[in-house]
């Protein structure tokens, strides 16, 4: 199976909780593991606003581009990230809740361009049939 990994899914991982454990599973046994560049970055951010040191958090991101295929966005990207921006802000709409991030948008479009499954604990995936739900 091929899979991408949202930032939620990192982060579980790198924390080390149980929800961790089963993305950590998931990734051994996967076939082929993308993370999209800005996912590096949304994680980075988290772990940087909550205090933790620049060291250890470089040492984070090196173990997430050493675990997976760093993805860039290209023209093809933008274009599919557009879509399904459109797509996750009207089922989020539906559902009442937060719209999603353009970030969440580019994760959905790796996931389409790349025919993987989504490895997320991320509301705004939900009920997708492309989502692998940790939880």
């Amino acid at each position: 199976m091929k899979i991408v990994i949202d930032t939620y899914a990192w982060i579980e991982l790198l924390i080390g909780s149980e929800k961790g454990k089963k993305v950590k599973e998931l990734i051994e046994n996967a076939e082929e593991v993308y993370t999209p560049g800005t996912v590096l970055a949304e994680t980075a951010r988290k772990f940087l606003r909550e205090g933790t040191d620049e060291k250890t958090i470089t040492m984070w991101l090196e173990i997430i581009t050493a675990a997976s295929v760093i993805t860039q966005i290209d023209s093809t990207t933008a274009l599919e990230a557009a879509k399904c921006q459109l797509e996750l802000a009207k089922k989020a709409k539906m559902s009442k809740q937060n719209t999603p991030s353009l970030f969440d948008a580019i994760v959905h479009a790796t996931a389409r361009i790349n025919q993987c499954k989504i490895l997320t604990g991320d509301e705004h995936f939900k009920n997708l049939p492309e989502t692998i739900w940790i939880d």
